[in-house]
């Protein structure tokens, strides 16, 4: 799938380049009062707006929030689907069944209620945070439930392990 995504993308990438070159030449040439290359009849139109005329300033605008929105989403940090296993064997795990066998290791412990897993991945190393309701003393359990399991799936070396329990609350 991943080469998939990069064909597509090269694709668009071309056909925008030739599509942003192709308005470059029509508006330069309506700028030097010649007919275009191939939207001779919108010479007119490119020549008889302004930037002052609000249909003008409206499709700058929209033409350059869509921009910002996909460049935005282009730079942001997505989390991975997949995660590398250790070596070069292109074996990998998906991340969603990573977090939940992990979150089900540290309700394991006997003083953890819910618990819940999200798996970081800073270069080939995974990054567990763990979110959990039950007693703050636990947290060596914790961890130690959640390197177990990461031994169990193999997993890359591994960074450390954010632990953040919560106490329960007590009903009154």
């Amino acid at each position: 799938m991943r080469t998939v995504n990069r064909v597509a993308t090269l694709l668009l990438a071309v056909a925008l380049l030739a599509g942003g070159i192709l308005v470059a030449v029509e508006a330069s040439l309506a700028a030097l009062g010649r007919p275009g290359l191939l939207l001779p009849r919108g010479h007119a139109a490119l020549t008889g707006t302004r930037w002052q005329d609000a249909p003008a300033r409206t499709v700058a605008a929209a033409v350059t929030l869509i921009g910002l929105v996909v460049l935005a989403a282009q730079l942001r940090r997505w989390q991975p689907t997949r995660l590398r296993l250790d070596g070069d064997d292109g074996w990998h795990l998906h991340r969603r069944s990573v977090e939940r066998r992990l979150a089900r290791a540290v309700r394991s412990v006997p003083s953890v209620r819910r618990a819940r897993v999200r798996i970081r991945r800073r270069g080939d190393a995974w990054r567990p945070r763990v979110t959990a309701t039950g007693d703050p003393a636990a947290r060596s359990d914790v961890e130690f439930a959640v390197h177990r399991e990461l031994d169990r799936l193999a997993a890359p070396t591994r960074g450390r392990v954010e632990v953040r329990l919560v106490p329960a609350r007590r009903a009154a």
